[in-house]
């Protein structure tokens, strides 16, 4: 596996999910500039990897910036260190020379096939491979993306989740190179619906007391009240540890659509998902995660932070 990320809060505890669960055998973490800017999500990934256990796994920086934008973070939602501004010390070891897009466009030519491809952040590095290697998408396993909210319920505008939002431009690159049977999207919808964490949920994570426990739990602390003063949810979503959760364990999607999707670049709809259902619609390029089982997801990850037994 390779995880392309911008490690916000939520990002740190999928590569938890990643490194720590014994469900997959992470390669490489390739980062980019999203949730923070880009040394920042750098930084947060090699933490995260050693929270995990796994400082061992190379971390590779990629674009700094989107690809036609000015960049745009979250850090109002994950804090300005991207962490819940917890001034969590530096990480042991530092990242590879070798550039992000550069791992992704050779680490499926050395094993064409093997490979998964998860991406948690804005699309702009495997956008940037996609113009270099066309072909690309097809030389993974498979390719998940955090990505969009196909019912149009937004969180960082009225329609657009985050991720699209930051860089809609490297979006519409990958949607117009993607296949259903290549490309599975799960959006903000599915976290909204089936991935929050009631009080209960974060209690019960405090109480397991783990290393891994404690710092998932304490890096969502700025994303908890922004949840409840804006999307009002009852607790805080995780929509990066869920689309890790459906790539490491594909049965957990107990609903899914094939569909033909593009994306909104304009300023009034910038990063809206644009889904074609009729019957005259061009073929499906996307699958899009709808539902997730969320008992099973949570304790994956419950499971995953108390770590071994």
């Amino acid at each position: 596996m390779i995880v392309d990320t911008d490690t916000g809060s939520d990002d740190a505890v999928a590569l938890l999910l990643a490194a720590a669960s014994g469900l997959a055998d992470v390669r490489a973490v390739t980062t980019v500039a999203g949730n923070v800017p880009l040394a920042t999500a750098t930084r947060n990934a090699l933490i995260s990897l050693q929270t995990a256990g796994r400082p061992d796994v190379p971390v590779h920086e990629g674009c700094q910036s989107p690809m036609t934008r000015a960049l745009s973070t979250a850090q109002h939602v994950h804090g300005q260190d991207g962490m819940g501004d917890l001034d969590l010390p530096d990480p042991l070891r530092a990242a590879e020379r070798e550039h992000a897009v550069d791992v992704l466009l050779a680490a499926p030519r050395r094993l064409p096939g093997e490979l998964t491809l998860v991406t948690l952040g804005p699309l702009t590095n495997l956008a940037a491979a996609l113009l270099r290697d066309r072909d690309l998408l097809s030389r993974y396993r498979h390719v998940y993306c955090m990505a969009g909210a196909a019912d149009l319920w937004g969180n960082v505008s009225a329609t657009a989740e985050f991720n699209v939002w930051a860089d809609p431009e490297a979006a519409r690159v990958v949607l117009r190179a993607a296949t259903p049977d290549q490309v599975t999207w799960i959006g903000w919808d599915v976290s909204r619906r089936d991935a929050v964490m009631t009080p209960a949920d974060q209690l019960r994570m405090e109480r397991l007391g783990t290393p891994m426990a404690t710092f998932a739990h304490r890096v969502n602390r700025t994303v908890a009240e922004w949840a409840r003063d804006v999307t009002g949810l009852s607790g805080y979503d995780l929509p990066d540890p869920v689309a890790m959760a459906v790539a490491l364990r594909p049965e957990l999607a107990v609903e899914r659509e094939r569909a033909y999707v593009d994306v909104a670049l304009g300023d009034e709809t910038r990063g809206q998902l644009i889904i074609d259902r009729r019957r005259s619609a061009p073929a499906p390029n996307l699958t899009l995660v709808r539902r997730v089982d969320e008992t099973a997801f949570k304790q994956l990850l419950f499971d995953t932070c108390e770590g071994p037994r």
